[in-house]
C-alpha cells in the first residue's frame, strides 16, 4: 500500500490517455496504408494491422515485456515478469515512479504493436498472411525486444552509453524502416504494376491525420508524467510535422510543378518520425529545423533513391521511417539541450561532440542488428513456409485469396 500512495493521478491519467492514443495509431495506419494499395488488397492491409494488435498484445503480456524491460544483461531482459506476474498497481521506480507499473507496461505495449505494423508498408500485396504472422512474431521476439532493451531498459547497453531516444528513433523508426527494406528485397517486386497503386487518397489523408493525432500521445506520453517535458514534446512534435509538410510540398512543387495532398501528408509523417527521438530533448526552434530538413530528405529517398536502385519498398516504410528516424537520431545529438530535459545531455551545438557520436553509434548498431537478424528471420520463414503468395493469388488480390472477402462489389 505504501508505494501506491506515491502514484500521481494526473500522471497516470495522462499516460493511460497516451496509451489509448498510441493504440489508435495502428488502425490509423491501416487506413493510411489501405488507401495506397490497389482495391483488391485493402482488406489484407487492415487485417494485418489488426492482427498485430491482437497477436502482439498477447505476446507482449506473455513474455515480450519481461524480456524488453526486465533486468537481465545489456542486450536482453530476464523472466521476472512473464505473464505480467508482479506487474500491478504499484509503481516501478526504475522507469516511472508516479504511475502504476501496469500503466507503463501497457503504454510500451502499444509501441510494440505499431512498430511491426509499419513494416507492413514494405510487404504489401504479395506476402502470405500465415507467413506474415510467423515473421511478425519472430521479429518482435528477436529484433524489437532486444533493441528496446538495449536502448530503454535500466541495464541496457546503449542506455548506459547515454543514448537519447525519447520515443523511439532507434527502437521504432529505424528498426521498422530497415526491416521493411530488407524484407522487401527478399520478397522481390510486386507483379502487374502498370500504374500507381494509390486508389483512395481521402482514406490516406484520414489515416495520416489520425496518425498525427495519435503521435501526440506517442511522443508526449513518453515523458511518463504530465509535466514540462511532456508539454515540450507535444509542442515540438506539432512543429516538426508542420515544418516537414511545408518543406515536402515546396520541394515537390519545385520538382514536379505542383504540390500534392499525398506529398503533403507524407511530409507530415516524415516530420513526426524525425522528431520522435528528439522531441523531449530539443527546443521548438530546433524541432522546426528538424522538420524542414527531413521533408526533402525523405522526398529524395522515395522519389529518386528507390527508383535508382529499383527495390519495391511498396509504401516507403524505409524512405520515410528509416531515413527520417536516422536523421532524427543524428539531429538529437546536434540540438539536444539540458535546458529542456536534464535527463539528456547537451548536443553538438553546445559543444558536446560525444553526444553526436553516441547517437550515431546507437543508430549504426540498430541498423546492423536489425538488418542481419531480419534477413535471417525472413529467409528461414521463406524456406520453411514460403513468404510469398502464388502469382495467380497475387494477380487476383490478397483480399479474396487470403481472406475470402471483398472491400468492394467488384474486383479491379
Amino acid at each position: 500500500m505504501g508505494s501506491e500512495l506515491n502514484i500521481n493521478a494526473g500522471d497516470t491519467a495522462w499516460v493511460l490517455i497516451s496509451a489509448a492514443l498510441v493504440m489508435l495509431m495502428t488502425p490509423a495506419l491501416a487506413f493510411f496504408y489501405g488507401g495506397m494499395v490497389r482495391r483488391k488488397n485493402i482488406l489484407s492491409i487492415l487485417m494485418k494491422c489488426f492482427a498485430c494488435l491482437g497477436m502482439i498484445l498477447l505476446l507482449w503480456a506473455i513474455y515480450g515485456y519481461s524480456l524488453a524491460f526486465g533486468r537481465g544483461n545489456g542486450f536482453i531482459g530476464g523472466f521476472e515478469w512473464l505473464g505480467l506476474r508482479g506487474v500491478g498497481g504499484a509503481p516501478n521506480p526504475d522507469y516511472a515512479a508516479t504511475i502504476p507499473h501496469s500503466t507503463f507496461m501497457i503504454f510500451q505495449a502499444m509501441f510494440a504493436v505499431i512498430t511491426p505494423a509499419v513494416v507492413i508498408g514494405s510487404l504489401v500485396e504479395r506476402i502470405k498472411f500465415s507467413s506474415f504472422l510467423i515473421f511478425t512474431a519472430l521479429w518482435l521476439t528477436f529484433v524489437y525486444v532486444p533493441v528496446a532493451h538495449m536502448v530503454w531498459a535500466t541495464d541496457g547497453w546503449l542506455r548506459h552509453l547515454g543514448v537519447m531516444d525519447f520515443a523511439g528513433g532507434c527502437v521504432v523508426e529505424i528498426n521498422c524502416g530497415v526491416a521493411g527494406l530488407v524484407t522487401a528485397l527478399i520478397l522481390g517486386k510486386r507483379l502487374g504494376l502498370t500504374r500507381p497503386t494509390l486508389h483512395n487518397l481521402p482514406l490516406v489523408v484520414l489515416g495520416g491525420g489520425l496518425l498525427w493525432f495519435g503521435w501526440l500521445g506517442f511522443n508526449a506520453g513518453s515523458a511518463l508524467a504530465a509535466n514540462a517535458v511532456a508539454s515540450n514534446a507535444f509542442v515540438t512534435t506539432n512543429l516538426a510535422a508542420a515544418a516537414a509538410a511545408v518543406s515536402w510540398a515546396i520541394v515537390e512543387w519545385m520538382a514536379t510543378g505542383k504540390p500534392t495532398m499525398f506529398g503533403t501528408i507524407s511530409g507530415v509523417i516524415a516530420g513526426l518520425v524525425a522528431i520522435t527521438p528528439a522531441c523531449g530533448f530539443v527546443e521548438p526552434w530546433a524541432a522546426m529545423v528538424i522538420g524542414f530538413v527531413v521533408g526533402p530528405l525523405s522526398f529524395f529517398a522515395v522519389s529518386t533513391v528507390k527508383q535508382k536502385f529499383g527495390y519495391d519498398d511498396s509504401l516507403d516504410a524505409f524512405g520515410v521511417h528509416g531515413v527520417g528516424g536516422l536523421w532524427g537520431m543524428i539531429a538529437t545529438g546536434i540540438f539536444a539541450t539540458t535546458a529542456v530535459n536534464t535527463a539528456g545531455t547537451n548536443g553538438l551545438l553546445l559543444g558536446n561532440l560525444g553526444a553526436l557520436k553516441t547517437q550515431m553509434l546507437a543508430a549504426g548498431v540498430t541498423i546492423a542488428y536489425c538488418a542481419s537478424v531480419t534477413a535471417v528471420i525472413a529467409l528461414v520463414v521463406d524456406k520453411v513456409f514460403g513468404l510469398r503468395v502464388t502469382a495467380e493469388e497475387e494477380i487476383m488480390g490478397l483480399d479474396i485469396t487470403q481472406h475470402y472477402e471483398r472491400a468492394y462489389t467488384m474486383l479491379e
